[in-house]
């Protein structure tokens, strides 16, 4: 039976409307990840030297800050790694068993790239162990090591679905580093002879594997109770509240799209989540400027990043937002323009309200505050029409009724997207640095203003060029959201 479910998923991606993007994403994917496991065998074959240069001692100073390299491993799990994906409904109809169903979903996890690049670390340093006599004690540290990893992946499983255990997990654990950092309380103390003792001993490294038995038995628990058909239709009653928005109809077809993207973003988790994590964007600023450590270019960087948090991360996924009655908006007389209109409009007044509510970082001077209006001015003027252009060939449906279900798409972010933020970030980077190289800093942010100005100037031609890239594309995107796979 596994062998007829893989060969299911092999026809799945080899048949998709999409497969030649899902191809070239996934070859560059592979690029980037090529890339990580480098990082991770040198660290893993030398980081033995190098603490060893720093006169300390290896193996418990990586014991000692293990646990956040767990936490950091699971938080990036959460965002980015994939739930085990099947078209589950249609087999549940069929004489199959549902273990062997959920038994080979969460079996899919395990080969995930998120388990198998922590080898290229673990391995290595476990290999540079045994050759400076450690002994074969270190084999026992490893598979312990290996355990939590398979932990975190099956944690990863049951935290998926409750935002709130997440974020009240990693609140603990930023704080835990707060303390830490200001030496007021070091969890280390704690948590260091536990990992210790994974080598030490020749018992402890048994209790990681008892937990992998445990979380897996709890994920493989859960799924199979929510494995329904009926699991989620069933909604609470709620008290109707209704919202006209009456004062957008001054804007015509223009202020239908805005109301309709308002209520959207009011009354669904996803896109609520979007706007949270755009006011979080606000404070990304304090990780470069006032930085004497920090290169003058990334300060232009973050000036994009603090004005552009909505648009990164709501922009990103238009049209994919109205991906559920997409095809129904193109069967009616909906110009492309006034679609695309209402987007752009929605994410520049987000990036101007942005820019205000980022004033406080006058507190570091007008310099650094200039940065960020420079962003915002580039954010405007490129960065809204390269998010509408990027839609046109990301095509992600979004289901907002699965935040709920098992097997559906929770997560907030999309590789694909992903990547192209890069040439959003790269461009005005590059600007900086010629004016800088040129003559100064005041040269690089005007670069970047006068392309932020010229990009506003130029929206009509610009709008028409995407408006007629979205035509083009047209069929294959709705036939891609038509997919539930």
């Amino acid at each position: 039976m596994f062998k007829h479910f893989i060969s299911l998923e092999w026809k799945a991606f080899f048949r998709s409307v999409s497969f030649g993007a899902n191809m070239a994403f996934k070859i560059i994917m592979g690029f980037f990840a090529l890339i990580i496991i480098l990082e991770f065998s040198l660290l893993g074959f030398f980081g033995y030297e190098i603490l060893s240069e720093y006169h300390l001692e290896p193996l418990v100073t990586v014991n000692k800050f293990l646990i956040y390299y767990l936490v950091g491993d699971l938080v990036i799990r959460y965002f980015l790694q994939k739930m085990p994906v099947m078209n589950i409904r249609p087999l549940l109809s069929l004489p199959i068993k549902r273990n062997v169903v959920v038994h080979f979903s969460l079996g899919k996890t395990l080969i995930s790239f998120f388990n198998v690049m922590h080898a290229f670390f673990f391995v290595p340093f476990t290999i540079a162990l045994l050759t400076h006599g450690y002994g074969l004690q270190a084999i026992f540290w490893l598979i312990g090591c290996t355990t939590l990893i398979f932990s975190n992946n099956f944690i990863n499983v049951l935290i998926n679905n409750k935002d709130n255990v997440f974020y009240s997990l990693l609140s603990v654990v930023v704080g835990l580093g707060i303390t830490q950092y200001y030496k007021v309380f070091d969890i280390t103390d704690y948590t260091q002879p536990f990992f210790q003792g994974m080598y030490s001993t020749s018992y402890l490294f048994l209790i990681p594997m008892l937990l992998v038995v445990v979380t897996y038995y709890f994920s493989f628990d859960y799924f199979k109770k929510n494995l329904n058909l009926d699991t989620g239709l069933a909604k609470k009653s709620e008290e109707a509240r209704t919202e006209n928005f009456t004062w957008l109809n001054q804007f015509g077809s223009l202020g239908i799209f805005l109301k309709n993207d308002i209520k959207l973003i009011k009354r669904n988790k996803r896109s609520r989540t979007t706007v949270i994590m755009s006011f979080l964007f606000l404070f990304y600023g304090f990780l470069f400027f006032n930085n004497p450590h920090q290169l003058p270019i990334m300060g232009i960087f973050a000036g994009i990043f603090v004005s552009g948090g909505f648009l990164f991360t709501f922009g990103q996924f238009v049209p994919s937002w109205d991906s559920s009655y997409y095809q129904l908006m193109m069967s009616q007389n909906i110009q492309y323009k006034d679609y695309l209109s209402s987007k752009w409009w929605l994410v520049v007044m987000a990036t101007i309200i942005s820019t205000i509510l980022a004033s406080f970082y006058l507190y570091f001077g007008w310099h650094t505050y200039l940065l960020i209006v420079i962003g915002a001015i580039y954010n405007i003027g490129v960065n809204s029409h390269l998010v509408l252009l990027g839609g046109a060939f990301v095509k992600t449906p979004i289901d907002l009724t699965m935040a709920k279900k098992a097997f559906g798409d929770k997560q907030a972010f999309n590789v694909k997207t992903m990547l192209l933020v890069i040439p959003k970030l790269l461009i005005p980077v590059l600007l900086f640095g010629l004016g800088t190289s040129i003559l100064n800093q005041n040269l690089g942010l005007l670069f970047v203003a006068l392309a932020g100005v010229l990009g506003f100037a130029f929206r009509n031609k610009v709008f028409a060029m995407i408006e007629k890239i979205y035509k083009t594309e047209k069929y294959e995107t709705i036939a891609a959201y038509k997919q539930k796979n």
